[in-house]
């Protein structure tokens, strides 16, 4: 990183550019940007959160388990199925929970991994990007991300038995 610093700061000297400047300037854009995201990351964040702690989350997971595991999902990565979408945090804990429980070269395991590689902390980015630009009407992106999420799932499970033989 300082050797790429450095090269930025030549390379603008070179070109004649008042690198101190444009530094400043970006910092103070990126200060409104923050500015602007800041409420929306917070309520995503508090979303979560009561979802967690309220139980929503596992009661969800419990109605869902029985039709995953009759379709060929591992039951334990259905929580992971529901929360990666959400919180890209949740996810990675509870994918370090399963491989604790399950081992990481387990059916389970595998395929947690392949979901979590493969798929997008859908709402957070959706906050993020959206919110930045102030763009409300998300209903073409959502679906498409849900969409894609759940390709993502069941090209994981596909995925490890062809090349796992599992």
């Amino acid at each position: 990183m300082p050797a790429f610093a450095c090269i930025v700061v030549v390379f603008g000297l070179i070109k004649k550019v008042p690198v101190f400047d444009v530094f400043i300037s970006g910092a103070k854009e990126g200060v409104k940007l923050l500015y602007n995201i800041a409420p929306t990351i917070m309520g995503l964040v508090f979303a979560v959160d009561l979802l967690q702690s309220s139980g929503a989350i596992d009661a969800i997971c419990a109605l869902i388990q029985p039709t995953a595991e009759f379709l060929g999902f591992p039951k334990e990565i259905v929580p992971l199925v529901l929360l990666r979408p959400v919180s890209g945090s949740g996810s990675t804990a509870l994918l370090t929970a399963l491989y604790k429980t399950c081992g990481p070269d387990s059916f389970a395991g595998r395929t947690a991994s392949v979901l979590a590689g493969s798929s997008e902390t859908t709402f957070y980015a959706i906050a993020m990007y959206f919110g930045c630009i102030r763009v409300k009407k998300i209903r073409h992106t959502l679906f498409a991300a849900i969409t894609a999420d759940l390709t993502a799932a069941i090209m994981s499970v596909i995925t490890v038995r062809l090349w796992f033989n599992m």
